[in-house]
């Protein structure tokens, strides 16, 4: 039998990045050229297991709203 993957994750570092720079989930979503959405965001920050292209559109949201270079593993522990 193959062992399940950890899916909920705890809080991650995207939320406390976007809390110390006064972000709401609705700044990523309108700062993306790609499509994202609240509840990805959401996901993100609470822990929940995103797959590696989500991951990217939600670090280059990031990075278009903040004017800062963020890499994956800034914004994720798993």
């Amino acid at each position: 039998m193959e062992k399940e993957l950890e899916r909920d994750l705890g809080e991650q570092p995207l939320n406390c990045l976007m809390v110390e720079l006064g972000l709401k989930s609705h700044d990523l979503v309108a700062a993306s050229t790609e499509q994202i959405t609240h509840k990805m965001v959401q996901r993100g920050c609470k822990g929940r297991r995103l797959t590696k292209n989500v991951q990217g559109k939600l670090l280059r949201a990031l990075n278009t709203a903040t004017g800062n270079t963020y890499v994956v593993a800034d914004l994720f522990n798993y």
